[in-house]
């Protein structure tokens, strides 16, 4: 079998290209089942030359592999037909190659799966937080409009103190008409808690008051609205003007009023937020709006 195997090795060295690796396969085909049916006889007989064959055909394949390299090149460039693949049984070292990958594609997956579950932890937190988000401020439009009749029912009531307001000369009617003089007669109501004569003149102020009028404006109605005690109104209201101008200078009390309202309704949790949400855009807010947020936060009971 050597002797055969070196003369398949002779001739093969003096052909080249293509026919070289043609002959070799063909002959490490023909003798491998040679080889196999008598290896046991071999190592009972002589094992040294059964391991100097083994390793005249690793030699050979290695050979042939580089032979059909070397063909595939000249073959591309020739335009003939490629060498054909060399048959047999994987080696021990082959294999060993293919678990080691097997392996680090296996380690590679795991760490594309963990970066994935961090990924879709991350964008469920962040769906959480956009769903509470919403769900606050679908909960404040629930409160406009579940009571948004109930808000305009003191209007009849106050509208004879408005009247009397406007109505003491014609010189005062001018004035009454612009959203400033809504205003004036708006906060001087409120400081005599005549909490139905501010709203009337904050919502009159509302219709045409623009800029940072309008945000003392809507801070107004929530101030009249929380006089009433309808808590829930209030809550919108100071909500709205904190909506309408978030660095504004009314911004800080109107987070406070918010918080206020929703204490008085029970809702410490939602109360919470309204101061965290307070700290966190004011975090260095004026002397009287810091104490005034820490007494809410004691009864609110924040942690």
């Amino acid at each position: 079998m050597t002797r055969i195997v070196k003369r398949i090795a002779g001739q093969s060295s003096k052909s080249g290209g293509i026919g070289m690796a043609r002959t070799l396969v063909l002959a490490l085909c023909a003798g491998a089942p040679v080889v196999i049916g008598a290896a046991p006889a071999l190592a009972q007989v002589n094992s040294r030359e059964g391991i100097e064959l083994q390793n005249q055909i690793m030699e050979l394949r290695q050979q042939l592999s580089q032979m059909q390299s070397a063909g595939a090149a000249s073959g591309a460039s020739s335009g003939s037909l490629p060498p054909p693949t060399p048959l047999g049984a994987a080696s021990a070292g082959n294999s060993g190659d293919l678990v080691a990958q097997l392996v680090d594609r296996v380690n590679t997956l795991e760490d594309q799966q963990r970066d994935m579950r961090g990924q879709i932890e991350q964008l469920t937190n962040q769906l959480k937080e956009q769903n509470d988000a919403l769900t606050k401020q679908i909960g404040d439009l629930s409160f406009a409009m579940q009571n948004g009749k109930g808000g305009g029912v003191p209007a009849p009531a106050s509208a004879p103190a408005v009247e009397a307001s406007s109505g003491g000369g014609d010189s005062d009617a001018p004035h009454a008409q612009t959203p400033d003089a809504y205003l004036k007669t708006g906060n001087a109501a409120l400081l005599k808690r005549d909490y139905a004569g501010a709203q009337q003149n904050a919502e009159s102020a509302l219709k045409t008051a623009k800029g940072g009028t309008k945000v003392d404006a809507q801070f107004l109605l929530g101030q009249s609205l929380a006089g009433q005690k309808q808590y829930r109104d209030s809550a919108v209201s100071y909500y709205d003007a904190y909506k309408l101008s978030p660095k504004g200078a009314r911004a800080p009390d109107a987070l406070l009023g918010v918080s206020a309202s929703l204490i008085a309704l029970g809702d410490k949790k939602a109360a919470c937020q309204a101061l965290g949400k307070l700290k966190a855009e004011f975090p260095s807010p004026a002397a009287r709006v810091s104490h005034a947020s820490q007494i809410f936060t004691q009864r609110a009971g924040c942690s």
